[in-house]
């Protein structure tokens, strides 16, 4: 086998100095999850600029045998954008790649490299008075090679879809060097397998995606963003439901979360306040958008939708942002309660999903359980109800050391909780990808028959095994035997 000096030396060869660099003062960085939960060793850190670069770098570490870890902006949930501790991987950073190849307004679509920033992606689109349907919290440092390779969400899913329904087309390099390349969008294609959608999702693990062509969409003429407070998460539901029925394609967003979070969020943020001027016990935010032209009925819509939410006992109280400004500071409450609550301390965090019929019932039932399981826990539940996504948090006991209890007792409350979410019919992953910090879970929860599926296409598509190994794909049980 050639020597790590050898490969060194051959990639250098290849990228030159803005490709490749091993001085640690550059790599270390991108050895750790933005979390701080993972982190590894690589031999160095490659950013090719083009498809071809990546081709034949691809080709190089499979002549080495040198495993490769895609990282995109080094943003995601789950550690599968870190190597492991040996050392022998390199990392992988499409970050140079970030050139829009084109953007066409009739057509309504856009080919961009893999590491085009979202944001960045938004604001092109903007300029044709078009925009991109997703958009989430990180989107200053999310990549769309990065989105697609976890099949990102966000809190446009209710009525857009996760990142699978934005991809119209692909450019992928595969295992061994070679080039797939569907980047050209058909309405019908019936030519087999869509292989595209079979990499998107995979983590990385069965090629690296260089381009994507994705869909966009007219610009929003105006929303409307209205806070409700609620008795119950069973509640929230039911509105949800009469939000669907009287917004129809209007109703853009549906985010639910309880008195806890808001309670930590205000105190988070010190110049917040609450929407409402009671006190509720769980609140809705909810959106509706239109196009150009659609807008002058916009308000007529929330305001009829809102008027007979109250007249059926739906709500306890609402109000509808008065501008612009409120609407993003309602927003801000939101998309603030992830910092608000690691500032409390500790926590279990789980991104899960069960079918949306489910989830109130899932909540009520599953959250004081694993408080009496787990005394001094405090289990809450947010985020986006409309497509059956809970963000399930567990706040360990007053005093907890971070670090020391969610090694210990953390873990026996995911485990409680995934066995939880795979009794009521869910996926202990909705958004997030599953990384290296899931890959045993699934592998203990997952049916037997989609998991050899996978373990035999990985096999497949990736012999040697180095397309980000130890992430996503679950060892067989032989496997795992000491």
């Amino acid at each position: 086998m050639p020597s790590s000096t050898d490969f060194v030396e051959a990639i250098g060869a290849l990228l030159g100095p803005r490709g490749f660099t091993n001085d640690p003062e550059l790599v270390d960085p991108w050895l750790t999850d933005w979390r701080g939960r993972f982190s590894g060793r690589a031999l160095g850190l490659a950013s090719p600029a083009s498809t071809s670069e990546v081709s034949a770098l691809i080709r190089l570490c499979a002549a080495h045998d040198v495993p490769i870890v895609p990282q995109g902006g080094n943003s995601g949930m789950s550690g599968g954008a870190t190597p492991d501790a040996s050392g022998t991987a390199i990392i992988l950073s499409l970050r140079r790649m970030n050139a829009i190849r084109e953007l066409d307004p009739v057509a309504r679509q856009v080919t961009c490299e893999a590491g085009v920033v979202l944001q960045h992606l938004h604001e092109e689109a903007e300029k044709h008075r078009l925009r991109f349907p997703l958009t989430l919290g990180g989107k200053g440092s999310a990549t769309v090679g990065g989105l697609i390779s976890t099949n990102a969400g966000g809190t446009q899913v209710l009525r857009h879809g996760t990142m699978r329904a934005q991809v119209l087309g692909l450019e992928a390099v595969l295992a061994d060097g070679t080039v797939l390349d569907t980047l050209t969008p058909l309405k019908k294609d019936n030519r087999g397998f869509d292989l595209k959608q079979l990499l998107i999702g995979s983590e990385g693990t069965l090629g690296i995606v260089t381009a994507a062509t994705l869909k966009l969409l007219p610009e929003i003429g105006g929303r409307i963003v209205a806070w409700a407070g609620l008795p119950s998460i069973a509640a929230a539901r039911q509105l949800l439901l009469h939000c669907e029925k009287a917004a129809g394609d209007s109703l853009e967003g549906f985010e639910v979360l309880p008195a806890h979070c808001l309670s930590s969020v205000l105190t988070h943020l010190p110049d917040a306040r609450s929407p409402l001027s009671g006190e509720h016990a769980w609140h809705a935010l909810v959106e509706l958008a239109a196009p150009a032209g659609g807008v002058e009925h916009l308000a007529a819509i929330a305001e009829s939708m809102l008027a007979s939410a109250f007249e059926e006992d739906l709500l306890e109280d609402a109000v509808i942002a008065a501008n612009e400004t409120q609407a993003e500071a309602f927003w801000q409450l939101r998309d603030t309660i992830a910092p608000a609550e690691r500032a409390i301390g500790p926590a279990m965090q789980h991104d899960i999903s069960v079918p949306v019929a489910k989830m109130a019932r899932f909540v009520e039932e599953v959250a004081p359980d694993i408080e009496q399981q787990f005394p001094g826990t405090t289990a809450i539940g947010f985020g986006h109800l409309g497509d059956g996504n809970i963000h399930f948090h567990v706040l360990a006991p007053s005093g907890a050391v971070r670090g020391e209890w969610e090694a210990c007792e953390g873990k026996a409350i995911s485990a409680y909780v995934h066995d939880q979410v795979t009794a009521f019919g869910g996926s202990i992953s909705a958004e997030h990808g599953i990384g290296q910090m899931k890959r045993d879970e699934l592998g203990r929860l997952g049916d037997p028959v989609a998991l050899a599926l996978m373990r035999s296409i990985k096999q497949a598509m990736d012999p040697q095994g180095l397309l980000n190994p130890g992430k996503l794909v679950p060892l067989a049980q032989e496997d795992t035997t000491p």
